[in-house]
C-alpha cells in the first residue's frame, strides 16, 4: 500500500491540502473518501478544479476506497487519502481498510462541538469515534500543515473533552 498520508479535513482539498502537502508528501494520487462527494457531480467537479493537474484525484466512496486500496489497484502510487470526518475514517477501517496514522487537520466549529485545537473542533459523538478509531490500533495525531510538529491528538482530547 502507498498511503503517504491518511487525513481528516472536512474542506476536502482546498490550498493547504492542493499545494503544500501534496508536494510536500510528493504525492502522485488524491483519493477522496466520501460518500456524499463521489455521489454529487457538482462536488465532484469542484474537487477536480481544486486538485493540482499534475496529481490523479479519485473521489470515490469510502467502501470503493477500502476496496481498491486493499486490493492494491494503485499500485505502487504514493496516495494521500483524504477523508471528511472521523466517521468515514472508522467505516473505512470496518470495511477491511488499513491505516497505522491518521492525521486530523480541519474539523470547523458547529454546535455542541468542544475547542481542541484552533481548527479542531469536536462532538461527543466524534469523540466516542476516535476512540473507536485509537481501539482498533491507529495513531491520530493533529497537525495542520506539514511544517508544525505533529501533536498527539488522543492526548489533547482526553484533556478537553472529560
Amino acid at each position: 500500500m502507498g498511503l503517504v498520508n491518511v487525513r481528516i479535513d472536512e474542506r476536502l482539498i482546498h490550498g493547504q491540502v492542493a499545494g503544500i502537502w501534496t508536494n510536500t508528501l510528493n504525492t502522485q494520487r488524491i483519493i477522496v473518501a466520501n460518500d456524499k462527494a463521489a455521489e454529487n457531480p457538482i462536488d465532484k467537479a469542484s474537487l477536480r478544479m481544486a486538485a493540482p493537474s499534475t496529481v490523479r484525484l479519485s473521489v470515490i466512496t469510502v467502501e470503493a476506497a477500502a476496496k481498491n486500496i486493499t486490493s492494491g489497484k494503485y499500485g505502487d502510487q504514493r496516495i494521500f487519502l483524504i477523508f471528511k470526518n472521523p466517521t468515514d475514517v472508522n467505516k473505512f477501517l470496518e470495511l477491511g481498510g488499513s491505516i497505522e496514522e491518521l492525521t486530523v487537520g480541519n474539523m470547523s466549529h458547529k454546535d455542541n462541538t468542544t475547542e481542541i485545537t484552533k481548527s479542531i473542533y469536536v462532538s461527543n459523538e466524534e469523540n466516542i469515534i476516535f476512540n473507536e478509531i485509537k481501539n482498533k490500533g491507529v495513531k491520530i495525531v493533529s497537525q495542520l500543515v506539514p511544517n508544525e510538529p505533529a501533536i498527539d491528538f488522543m492526548k489533547k482530547l482526553t484533556e478537553k473533552i472529560k
